[in-house]
Order: structure tokens, then C-alpha cells, then sequence
């Protein structure tokens, strides 16, 4: 499947949408670009480039196992 980004002017804006809702979802899917959408969208390509440029630091299963357990044992209590 791709992805295209359009601007529409308002005017053709329910127009349009009205032409793309006859397709079924499987076909075409609208995906809305609100506040949500692109805070979300610019959080991921930040951190895709913290991996791409390797400054990115890690953690070990053992150390996350680690956290895990302490995580547990605090709500426990």
C-alpha cells in the first residue's frame, strides 16, 4: 500500500472526501494529520535518526530484566 500527502483547498476538501469514502477501507484509508498525529510522527523520526547516527545508548536484556524485577517487587509492597 502507499502513501500520499495532498494539501486541499477547503472547497474541495468535502468533495474529495466524500469521492475516497465510496472506495471500502481496505482500498483507501484517510488518515488524518492532527496536533496528535504529527507530535507522534516527528517523536518517531527523532528517534529513527538517534539509531541511523548510532548515538543511541542501549540496554542489555540482563539490565532490563533487572528493572523489570525491581519495577515488580516496588508495586508489590
Amino acid at each position: 500500500m502507499q502513501t500520499i500527502r495532498l494539501r486541499v483547498n477547503d472547497k474541495v476538501y468535502k468533495n474529495l472526501i466524500r469521492l475516497l469514502s465510496k472506495f471500502s477501507k481496505e482500498e483507501i484509508q484517510v488518515i488524518e494529520e492532527n496536533d496528535t498525529f504529527l507530535s507522534i510522527q516527528q517523536y518517531h523520526e527523532k528517534e529513527l535518526t538517534i539509531v541511523e547516527d548510532g548515538s543511541g545508548e542501549y540496554t542489555s536484556i540482563e539490565e532490563l530484566e533487572n528493572r523489570l524485577d525491581a519495577t515488580i517487587h516496588k508495586n508489590e509492597a
